[in-house]
C-alpha cells in the first residue's frame, strides 16, 4: 500500500513539469527576440546571442550556491525566490534601452531564477521514487521541452501583433501568475529531509554511500566534462534555428513553428530517454541519445528542403531532450542523496557553460562568416568530443566495477 509520501511524488512530477515549462520557456524565447532587438538597437547577432549566454553562465555559477542551499534548507524557499526573479527580470526587459541592461536583466533571470530553481527541483524530485526513477525524471524534464516549444511560438505571435516590449511584459506577468501557486506546492522527499537531519561530519569523498565504485568527485568530473560538450552541441539549433530559417526567407511564424515542433518532440524524447535509462542504465542511455544528437545537428546548416527540416527538427528534438534527462538520471543514480543538490548544481554548471558557449559561438561565427555553416560545424565537433568522453567514462567505470566485484 502506498503512503501519502509516495503519492505526493506524483504531485511533484506535475509541479516540476509546470515550473520547468515556464522557466525554460522564458529562456528559449531569446531566439525569437534576437532579430527584433538587433533591428531596433543595431546590435549584432553575437551581441544579442550573449543574452542567452548571460542566463546560462550566471545560472551555472550561482547554481553552485543554490545547490548547497538546497541540501541544507530545502527546495521550496528557493523556488519562491526563483519565481520572483524570473518574473521581475522579464518585466524589466520590456523597459530596456541599452545593451548593458539587456545583459543585466538576463543575468538576474539566470542567477536568481533558473539557478535557484532547476537543479534543486530535479535533485529533490528524483528521490521521490525508488522504481521507474528514470521515467519520473523524464516526465518532470518534459515540462522544459514543452515550455521551450510553446513560449517562443506564442512570443513570436505577440511580437508580430504588439511588439517586443509588450511581449516581454505579458510574459513576465503571466509567469508570476502561473508559477507562484506551483512554487507553494514544492515539497522535499523524505530521503532528502532525512539526509539533511543526519548530515554526516568528517566523511571523506570516498564515502561508502557512493552508488558506483568511484568517488562522487571523480564521477562528477567525468559527467561534467561530457555535459560541457554535449550542451555546446545542442545550443546552436536551440538559439539560432529561427534566425537560420528566416534568413532563408521562411516566414517568422513558420520558423517559430519549426522550433515548436522540435521542442514538443523533445517532451516525448525526455520521457523516452528516462524510460530508456530504466531499461539499459543511465550512462548507456546518455551515450545513445548523444550519438543521435551529434549525427543530426550538422544537417540544419545544409538541408534546405522544408519538409525535411520539419522531420529533422522532430528527430533532433527527440534525441537532444533524451540527452537532457539522461544527464539528470546519471547524477541521480551515481551521486549519494546527501550530495544530490550539489551534484546536480555542478552538472548544471557545466551544462549551462556549454549552452552559453554554444549559443554565443553560433552568433559570433555567423557575424564572422555571414552564414551558419561554421556554427553548426563547430556543434558537430563538440558532439564528437562528448561521445569520446562518454566512451572513456563507460570503459573506466566497467573496469572499476569488475575490479571491485
Amino acid at each position: 500500500m502506498r503512503s501519502d509520501d509516495d503519492r505526493y511524488g506524483w504531485v511533484m512530477v506535475g509541479v516540476t513539469f509546470g515550473l520547468t515549462a515556464l522557466a525554460f520557456g522564458g529562456l528559449a524565447a531569446v531566439s525569437v527576440f534576437l532579430k527584433p532587438l538587433a533591428t531596433e538597437f543595431g546590435w549584432s547577432r553575437g551581441e544579442v546571442s550573449f543574452g542567452y549566454t548571460a542566463i546560462a553562465l550566471s545560472s551555472a555559477v550561482a547554481g553552485l550556491f543554490w545547490g548547497w542551499a538546497a541540501d541544507r534548507v530545502g527546495t521550496r524557499p528557493l523556488a519562491l525566490i526563483a519565481v520572483a526573479a524570473i518574473s521581475a527580470a522579464t518585466i524589466l526587459l520590456s523597459q530596456q534601452a541599452a545593451l548593458w541592461q539587456f545583459y543585466l536583466f538576463y543575468f538576474l533571470f539566470g542567477a536568481f531564477g533558473l539557478g535557484a530553481l532547476i537543479a534543486p527541483l530535479y535533485a529533490a524530485g528524483g528521490f521521490w521514487f525508488s522504481r521507474n526513477k528514470g521515467l519520473a525524471l523524464g516526465l518532470m524534464a518534459a515540462g522544459g521541452a514543452v515550455g521551450q516549444g510553446i513560449t517562443p511560438f506564442v512570443a513570436r505571435l505577440l511580437i508580430t501583433e504588439h511588439g517586443w516590449r509588450t511581449t516581454y511584459l505579458v510574459l513576465g506577468l503571466a509567469y508570476l501568475v502561473c508559477a507562484l501557486p506551483l512554487a507553494l506546492l514544492v515539497r522535499d522527499p523524505p530521503a532528502r529531509i532525512n539526509a539533511r537531519r543526519t548530515q554526516p561530519t568528517g566523511q571523506t569523498d570516498q564515502s561508502p554511500e557512493s552508488p558506483v565504485p568511484l568517488s562522487p568527485t571523480v564521477t562528477l568530473a567525468w559527467i561534467s566534462a561530457a555535459v560541457l560538450f554535449c550542451c555546446i552541441c545542442m545550443a546552436v539549433p536551440i538559439v539560432h534555428l529561427v534566425p537560420l530559417l528566416t534568413d532563408r526567407g521562411v516566414p517568422p511564424e513558420t520558423a517559430a513553428g519549426v522550433l515548436f515542433a522540435l521542442m514538443i518532440a523533445g517532451a516525448v524524447g525526455r520521457i523516452l530517454g528516462g524510460k530508456l535509462g530504466d531499461m539499459v542504465g543511465a550512462l548507456p542511455a546518455y551515450m545513445m541519445m548523444s550519438f543521435g544528437q551529434t549525427v543530426l545537428v550538422i544537417w540544419f546548416a545544409y538541408l534546405n528542403w522544408m519538409p525535411g527540416i520539419w522531420v529533422l527538427a522532430v528527430l533532433f528534438g527527440l534525441f537532444f531532450s533524451g540527452v537532457m534527462v539522461s544527464i539528470l538520471n546519471c547524477v541521480r543514480v551515481m551521486i549519494p542523496a546527501r550530495l544530490s543538490g550539489r551534484g546536480m548544481a555542478v552538472a548544471n554548471l557545466f551544462g549551462w557553460m556549454g549552452m552559453g558557449l554554444g549559443g554565443v559561438q553560433g552568433g559570433v561565427l555567423f557575424d564572422l562568416t555571414g552564414d551558419y555553416q561554421w556554427s553548426y560545424n563547430a556543434s558537430l565537433v563538440a558532439g564528437v568530443i562528448n561521445l569520446i568522453i562518454l566512451a572513456g567514462f563507460y570503459i573506466h567505470l566497467r573496469r572499476r566495477t569488475l575490479a571491485t566485484a
